[in-house]
């Protein structure tokens, strides 16, 4: 059983209690936070209390991650593109078209159920039954490197890492258009849209500090090459940063109308490197995933 103990500052005053947490420790999902806050492992100054407390500025927040519980998901065994493997972590190049986690109703062929194979049980529980060893995601249609621990130890050590900013990660992109800027920034919080919950949005009334570096690879006529480096890790970044200053990502059937006359399946975007010090060793770690052959094959017809 895990315990972590933190103060509420200032700016989350009167803040939900379940949102306050998710929004602290990342790795978790808020509907997860919300059932450990309903079997009463959530207190504020010793006190229990229920989802919908609002804290306040120095309040104490005692959160009990409970005893990991064996999945009942299937372990499967699909293969994996392992770019490190050690006994705490393992990161993995994943493919298009693959989901990260198990959802309800959708228990297999996940990057979850390979994992669990690959790792014999080996796998970190603090994000509940669903999402063993995931302390970060990338979109079902985004390739690249993410990270997954085998135990609790390196998954909080991940995870504050991942809260305080200090994990690299960089991704490849293509967009519409071809870019003014060489570099730049983009800094607009992100929350969900307020029309469509299946969204996100720029939202500056509710949403969370994001902040997106980017700067141009290689120019084509109508598209642009780019890197993009997150300084922070909100849900759909990339995709709606790139999306608000009129340079969606190609393929992106959801943050934009635009067709692409090409044969794509969803965005056109590549985790490709991710670094951090490592929770045991202390020593600074960097992988890169390869780009995926779709994507050089793309790049090629670009070219010509």
């Amino acid at each position: 059983m895990n315990e972590i103990v933190f103060d509420i500052l200032p700016e989350m005053e009167d803040e939900r209690i379940d949102k306050c947490i998710s929004g602290y420790m990342e790795a978790l999902s808020r509907s997860y936070v919300q059932k450990v806050i309903k079997d009463g492992n959530v207190s504020v100054n010793d006190t229990v209390v229920k989802a919908n407390y609002r804290v306040k500025a120095d309040d104490r927040v005692r959160f009990i991650i409970p005893e990991s519980v064996e999945p009942d998901i299937p372990a499967q065994d699909i293969p994996l593109d392992i770019l490190y493997e050690d006994q705490d972590i393992l990161i993995v190049n994943k493919p298009k078209n693959m989901v990260v986690h198990p959802a309800p109703g959708h228990y297999e062929g996940t990057l979850v159920n390979a994992v669990m194979y690959h790792c014999k049980g080996e796998l970190s529980g603090i994000n509940g039954v669903l999402r063993p060893g995931i302390v970060h995601r990338i979109d079902k249609d985004t390739t690249g490197s993410i990270i997954v621990c085998k135990n609790d130890e390196a998954h909080n050590a991940v995870a504050e890492l991942l809260k305080t900013h200090d994990i690299t990660r960089k991704y490849r992109a293509i967009v519409y258009g071809n870019m003014k800027d060489e570099q730049g920034t983009v800094d607009a919080p992100i929350g969900r849209h307020p029309n469509d919950r299946k969204k996100m949005a720029v939202n500056e009334k509710h949403g969370k500090r994001a902040v997106t570096h980017y700067r141009v690879l290689e120019h084509f006529d109508q598209y642009t090459y780019i890197e993009c480096q997150l300084e922070t890790g909100r849900t759909h970044q990339i995709r709606v940063h790139m999306a608000s200053i009129g340079y969606p990502i190609l393929g992106d059937t959801v943050y934009t109308s635009r067709k692409a006359p090409f044969h794509l399946e969803g965005q056109v975007l590549h985790a490709m490197t991710i670094g951090f010090v490592h929770p045991r060793s202390g020593q600074y770690i960097e992988v890169e995933a390869p780009l995926p052959d779709y994507f050089e094959k793309l790049l090629q017809i670009l070219r010509n």
